[in-house]
């Protein structure tokens, strides 16, 4: 009798945390998305009035293929903000996953020289080291008590460094169809990429709206205190949303290379750690955790990516496009804040 008391008292703390996160919240982040919504047709409209050639098949292709991979890690990155923590070493897991995958798929010895075996391992190895990385920012935020920003700020730095001691910090150049059509392939004439984006978000947004797993990452952000009392796992929940984060990354960092042909240890995946940061706050969740909103993250992406097309197609000079979306930024991040009162 005591311990289904007990049971009964864990579940009704559970639903009462969970309960007050899924059904108020959903109508606070139906009406962030809807306002980013409403931003992103406004910018459409306008270059569809004001800019030539907006409305052509080519600069559809080019916007979606240069947004892909922020989205792809602003899903990621949307995870870990609504634990209440924050990732900067994402560029960093991109630059290692990079790295990675030239050397395994460019090596002559044993089987990796066959273009099968190459390619599959230089698709699956530097993901899930990329994602064990992942872990080991959550090992570090979990099992020691750092501060995420602090936990991750390792690997922002030292990432980089592994990426370059790993090609000696040479570019190297390729030109293989399999591994590259990651980047390169057209299925029924659509970017691959931008497939990969769209199922990822899918996936991801379909976890955090109908399952436990995604009940237990708004309660660790809300009210980590409370979240435990009601027995929610939070150290697994923080220890898989980074390495999920890291996973995702890796991926983009795939993308990159085999968009360019080329792996770069010093350039791949540089400052997007910002930018996947910035879509997540555009799209409407709140950098304190507690709530996410993935839809949001994409139309995020999408806003910052049209805005700096839009403002480079009239002729505005990059330096000043990026002081207008830094604006942007600030201005989503305090409509949330007056949501928030």
């Amino acid at each position: 009798m005591a311990n289904s008391s007990r049971a009964s008292v864990r579940t009704r703390s559970l639903s009462s945390v969970t309960g007050r996160l899924t059904v108020p919240e959903r109508f606070g982040d139906a009406g962030q998305t809807y306002g980013a919504l409403a931003a992103l047709i406004l910018i459409v409209l306008y270059n569809a009035f004001f800019t030539r050639n907006f409305l052509t098949e080519q600069a559809l292709r080019v916007n979606l293929t240069q947004v892909a991979t922020i989205v792809i890690v602003a899903t990621g990155m949307t995870l870990v903000i609504a634990t209440g923590g924050i990732d900067l070493s994402v560029g960093s897991l991109m630059a290692i996953s990079g790295a990675l995958a030239a050397i395994i798929f460019m090596s002559q010895r044993g089987p990796l020289d066959n273009a099968l075996i190459g390619n599959t391992l230089a698709f699956v190895v530097p993901v899930l080291v990329a994602g064990a990385f992942g872990l080991f920012n959550g090992t570090l935020i979990t099992a020691f008590r750092l501060q995420p920003i602090i936990a991750t700020l390792v690997l922002f730095l030292a990432g980089r460094g592994i990426a370059q001691v790993m090609t000696n910090g040479e570019l190297r150049t390729f030109r293989n169809p399999g591994f590259q059509y990651i980047g390169m392939g057209r299925p029924f004439g659509i970017p691959f990429q931008v497939i990969l984006m769209l199922v990822i978000v899918a996936i991801v947004a379909w976890v955090m709206r109908s399952t436990t797993f995604g009940r237990y990452v708004l309660a660790t952000g809300d009210n980590e205190a409370a979240a435990r009392l009601a027995g929610v796992p939070i150290d697994r929940i923080k220890l898989a949303v980074y390495g999920i984060n890291g996973l995702l990354a890796g991926i983009a960092g795939l993308i990159v290379i085999a968009i360019n042909s080329s792996s770069d240890a010093n350039q791949v995946g540089q400052l997007m750690e910002l930018d996947a940061i910035a879509a997540v706050a555009v799209g409407g969740t709140p950098l304190t955790g507690g709530r996410a909103t993935i839809v949001g993250t994409l139309i995020g992406a999408l806003i910052i990516q049209l805005l700096r097309y839009t403002l480079l197609s009239h002729g505005v000079p990059d330096a000043a496009a990026r002081v207008v979306i830094a604006g942007a930024i600030v201005l989503a991040v305090l409509l949330q804040r007056q949501r928030g009162t």
